[in-house]
């Protein structure tokens, strides 16, 4: 039997190795994706809008919503 602490551990890397350190920013970067997309659809906010809005341009905040790497 293993905490979910423990397979993280064993399955993505100990903390602070670059391998977990990758897996948690990705993570978070999908989680921020997650957010703006939702934070945009309940305003009924266009991409182009938001990006207007904080001076970016739409690709930019289209890639953060697909979690592409930049």
């Amino acid at each position: 039997m293993m905490t979910l602490d423990q397979m993280d551990d064993k399955d993505i890397g100990i903390v602070g190795t670059p391998e977990r350190d990758k897996y948690e920013f990705d993570l978070r970067m999908e989680v921020l994706g997650d957010m703006i997309k939702s934070f945009r659809k309940e305003r009924n906010i266009t991409q182009e809008h938001l990006g207007k809005l904080i001076g970016v341009q739409n690709s930019q905040i289209s890639k953060l919503e697909r979690n592409t790497k930049f």
